[in-house]
């Protein structure tokens, strides 16, 4: 199955109305969904109408790659790029292999990131989103080698790049070749920040470990959802390397923000328009399309 039947898929069907009989009556799963943060119990559907922010509260739901899209590039614009990559197991750890190819069918991508080129209101971007459905958006070396050329792809086309970020950080079972991802992304950035062009990198919960310490922090302009993790050791090993408590609010979106190493929390809802007003005073003459 292509990506663009998965698309054409997602757009259609309603997520999670699996059926079950139980005391032989069928009722439907999935039609409510439950708020974690403020508890409410919503409609399913309205959640996913509101680009799966709770309405009550807008506490951020994880949207999948393919959501992602769907919801911030213009309709129908998008054309992904490197589906072919596919990761193999150079350190032969055990069940490695098996538990990627387990991915791939649940999620319908090739590996923990989705790259492509669209528009945004009209604009050429490159895009990339990674998916925390898909191994905790770890990235290892297909991860790393598709958002390179994702870069590469913007610098030549002399296009914005913008990443959607969400991951447990470097692939554990790849060793050092996942750590290596960090520096080949952040270089092919570098490239194209040579060159003139625009780089925005979106942190959403979770962003931790290696991609957070290379390529999501690099950004031109580097943009949160709300409440979103960010940060590269956990809690507890920093607590106990300091040997101090740290703030209820550590490693969230909001107290980056407080202390200069983001430039905006966007929610959701009004991403997409923002994100676009930045592409446009920036954008050189001639990108728009017709």
């Amino acid at each position: 199955m292509s990506i663009r039947d998965i698309f054409s898929i997602s757009r259609k069907k309603n997520m999670g109305t699996i059926t079950k009989k139980t005391d032989e009556k069928a009722f439907p799963e999935g039609i409510v969904t439950k708020c974690p943060k403020c508890k409410t119990i919503h409609v399913t559907k309205e959640i996913e109408k509101n680009l799966k922010v709770c309405p009550k509260c807008e506490f951020h739901f994880n949207m999948t790659a393919i959501e992602r899209i769907n919801s911030f590039l213009d309709a129908d614009s998008f054309t992904s790029m490197d589906d072919h990559l596919q990761t193999i197991n150079p350190l032969n750890f055990p069940a490695y292999v098996e538990k990627v190819n387990a991915d791939k069918l649940k999620t319908g991508l090739n590996e923990a990131v989705l790259t492509g080129v669209g528009a945004l209101k009209g604009m050429q971007v490159v895009v990339a989103v990674m998916d925390s459905h898909f191994r905790m958006g770890s990235m290892g070396s297909v991860v790393g080698e598709k958002i390179t050329r994702a870069v590469e792809k913007a610098t030549e086309l002399r296009v914005p790049f913008i990443i959607f970020t969400a991951s447990g950080g470097a692939r554990m079972q790849e060793g050092v070749l996942s750590l290596m991802q960090m520096a080949k992304t952040s270089v092919a950035l570098k490239r194209h920040s040579d060159e003139g062009l625009l780089y925005i990198s979106i942190l959403t919960h979770p962003t931790t470990g290696g991609v957070s310490a290379s390529f999501a922090s690099i950004g031109d302009f580097n943009i949160a959802e709300p409440q979103s993790l960010i940060g590269f050791a956990g809690r507890r090993v920093i607590e106990q390397t300091v040997r101090e408590k740290l703030p209820e609010d550590f490693q969230t979106a909001e107290f980056l923000l407080d202390h200069g190493q983001l430039d905006a929390i966007f929610s959701r809802l009004e991403m997409r328009d923002k994100i676009a007003t930045i592409v446009k005073l920036h954008v050189q003459e001639g990108i728009l399309h017709d």
